[in-house]
């Protein structure tokens, strides 16, 4: 057990620092070991099982039920850093890569991520996020997004397969104002954005570029459960 929470704290000190592989100090176990530990934990689950008990810890400490049922989502469009899968192009972002797209609870904490193609659309994407978010969080009622999702097509779509009230919350026009519900799915990327691992999307595979998001939650999610 020494040794698994040894081998954690070293991907956590890469999503934090940003370091490569071959740079991780002495004081961890070899690299070689720790990426056989994170390619096994991005592909078996434990990532996400670790996110799920310290969310449930942080949601009854907040006085909330363990289980959500509201969420919001959206997306982030980052370069990728060298060869990798599912490559794309954001015309809107003017950004080749890839997009990380999630979901998060009302506190902004990690439910999903899927990553895909920077040139899928935001609607297609979203799709792909509400099909593995309510393969584990069947008690979901409510989803909100911003303006990109919008579409009476998309919105019945949602409704009709899964049972969720899609409400997309448009930014008001000539006048700065925090949005209802978006800006916390935008503070989670903001707190991503501590992670410098998470500067360039440096990852062959888009499962691999998704653990990343999960430590990244993970790390967030330890420090708001330390004393102090």
């Amino acid at each position: 057990m020494l040794l698994l929470g040894w081998l954690l704290n070293a991907c956590l000190y890469i999503s934090r620092t940003g370091c490569q592989w071959h740079l991780i100090p002495n004081d961890f176990p070899p690299k070689s070991t720790v990426f056989e530990y994170y390619a096994r934990w991005a592909a078996d689950g434990t990532l996400d099982e670790i996110t799920r008990v310290l969310r449930e810890a942080i949601r009854i400490k907040a006085g909330r039920n363990k289980r959500p049922s509201a969420t919001i989502v959206d997306s982030q469009s980052v370069k990728t850093a060298g060869p990798a899968l599912d490559v794309g192009y954001d015309g809107g972002k003017k950004i080749k890569g890839r997009k990380r797209h999630i979901a998060v609870d009302v506190l902004g904490l990690l439910l999903i991520v899927v990553v895909h193609s920077a040139g899928i659309q935001d609607r297609a994407g979203a799709k792909l996020v509400m099909k593995k978010l309510m393969r584990y969080f069947t008690g979901i009622k409510i989803a909100w997004a911003d303006g990109g999702y919008s579409g009476k097509g998309f919105k019945a779509w949602i409704l009709n397969v899964f049972n969720v009230v899609w409400q997309v919350v448009k930014r008001p026009r000539k006048v700065f104002k925090i949005v209802k519900f978006r800006w916390i799915v935008e503070r989670t990327f903001g707190w991503m954005n501590y992670q410098r691992r998470l500067s360039k999307d440096y990852e062959y595979l888009p499962q691999h570029a998704e653990a990343w998001i999960k430590l990244s939650a993970i790390n967030t999610m330890v420090r708001r459960l330390s004393p102090g």
